[in-house]
């Protein structure tokens, strides 16, 4: 039976300096001005619930320097210049949830010597940089869609899986709700997604499209493969309509409960606010949280949590942190 995130401490991860957050639901919205740590939280995540072993772990905390910088992740796992670099950008990380206790840290010894240490549920292990050895490891269940979209290679693989559980029909019909004039998707001869258009009856690569669709098919598709899992989604607006919103949370809600997901999403849009409150309260959905990262006066960042009952009062637009001795607020 899969285990919910509950909780986040961060002792250290890029902007974050004991940083707590409590409180988390089926679903999560998490907003906030910019250099918040948004994305950053995402990944913390992420990373902590791929902290299995050392090859997951360096295996999530690389893919997310290479999304930071937008390379084709896959075509360099093996590249062992380019994994250290990713790796000893990061220097530091430290998250502990309910799930696991997590922390990397890049060790400069002298010129020569330099050493990855690694400390998984309390088992550390210390390892000289020239001696690196990994193997990619990968959990279907646990997935993450930046702020990029999902490539092709990774769109096609998600799809395919979708097939395999027979679901795909499924995924036509909400295409042919977002866009009339698509039909279906199917992968063809150069191993592409494309969607079919009815006004021409051609295929058309998903490319070609604006990212509003691929963003909402990737969205759906990784719903599916993330049955009993894990899904973060950063800014999950992207390139889709703020007419199209309240559509894409009804699916994400609906989906999430029957497939047991937890999702996590950023979101820099006071429409994908709203439309999450308003559509939480009409389905009754009470799985959820609303979390905003502020800084406070000492420039730390805090979490700041509403939940499904604050909704039936409305949400400032901007919260304001008050005088009060707890870094993280509970409604």
């Amino acid at each position: 039976m899969k285990t919910n995130l509950k909780y986040i401490e961060i002792k250290k991860y890029k902007c974050f300096k004991d940083f707590e957050a409590k409180g988390f639901k089926r679903v999560n919205l998490i907003s906030g001005i910019n250099n918040t740590g948004k994305t950053s939280l995402l990944e913390a995540l992420w990373t902590n619930l791929y902290s299995n072993d050392i090859d997951s772990m360096w295996t999530s905390l690389s893919t997310i320097r290479g999304m930071r910088n937008n390379l084709e992740y896959v075509f360099n796992i093996y590249n062992s210049n380019i994994i250290k670099g990713n790796l000893e950008s990061i220097e530091n990380y430290s998250v502990k949830t309910n799930i696991n206790d997590s922390i990397f840290s890049f060790n400069k010894l002298d010129d020569d010597l330099k050493e990855y240490s690694f400390n998984i549920n309390y088992k550390l292990s210390i390892v000289d940089t020239r001696y690196f050895k990994y193997t990619p490891s990968y959990y279907k269940h646990i997935r993450f869609i930046d702020h990029f979209g999902l490539s092709n290679n990774e769109l096609k693989e998600i799809y395919l899986d979708l097939e395999k559980k027979n679901k795909e029909d499924i995924l036509y019909r909400l295409i042919n709700e977002f866009d009339d004039d698509l039909l279906n998707m199917k992968i063809l001869g150069d191993d592409n997604p494309y969607c079919k258009m009815k006004h021409n009856n051609k295929y058309k690569n998903i490319n070609d499209f604006g990212g509003g669709i691929k963003n909402y098919i990737s969205i759906i598709c990784s719903l599916y493969a993330c049955e009993n899992g894990y899904l973060f989604i950063d800014r999950l607006e992207n390139g889709i309509h703020y007419s199209k919103i309240d559509r894409l949370w009804e699916i994400i809600f609906i989906i999430s409960k029957e497939l047991n997901v937890q999702v996590f999403t950023t979101t820099d849009s006071k429409e994908c606010i709203k439309s999450y409150i308003d559509v939480s309260k009409r389905i009754d959905d009470n799985d959820v949280t609303y979390i905003e990262l502020l800084k406070n006066k000492d420039a730390k960042i805090e979490a700041l949590f509403s939940s499904y009952k604050l909704f039936e009062y409305g949400i400032t637009e901007n919260h304001k942190l008050k005088d009060n001795p707890k870094s993280t607020y509970f409604t």
